[in-house]
């Protein structure tokens, strides 16, 4: 299943098939109904704290990539992933849409590798796995 990643900024399209909000907040200046959102997942998003951070530490990508993984073992994170993976599973095609001016480094792009590794073997990534070895090699790391 192919997962695409689009800024909410750009013009939705046929081609991105069933598209998935993954911010806390809705993107300023976009209308509800040209967005054509058909989940909004607000609990994916980083924490406002998380955010702020890493908005003034760009170069602090691996280690906002660690501590985002923490968040989503958070239960309500937890069950927001866990509904993104349903999601995927049951759609042939998604796409994650996020409002960073930042396009290779945010949220999305973390979801959609988590979202990736739902190909691989289980032991290798998954859920629950991908933010259990987040606070593994985080442990191993200090």
């Amino acid at each position: 299943m192919p997962v695409a990643l689009k800024r909410a900024y750009e013009k939705p399209s046929l081609s991105d098939g069933a598209r998935v909000l993954v911010d806390r907040l809705w993107p300023r200046g976009v209308k509800k109904e040209s967005a054509r959102i058909d989940a909004w997942l607000r609990d994916l998003a980083p924490s406002d704290q998380l955010r702020r951070w890493f908005h003034t530490r760009p170069a602090q990508w691996q280690l906002f990539r660690v501590r985002y993984l923490e968040e989503l073992a958070a239960p309500d994170a937890a069950r927001a992933l866990n509904e993104l993976y349903n999601l995927a599973r049951r759609r042939k095609l998604l796409t994650l849409v996020f409002s960073s001016r930042n396009t290779e480094h945010n949220n999305a792009v973390v979801l959609k590798e988590l979202l990736d590794g739902m190909r691989k073997p289980p032991h290798s990534s998954g859920p629950e796995k991908a933010a259990g070895g987040a606070i593994r090699a985080r442990r191993s790391a200090k």
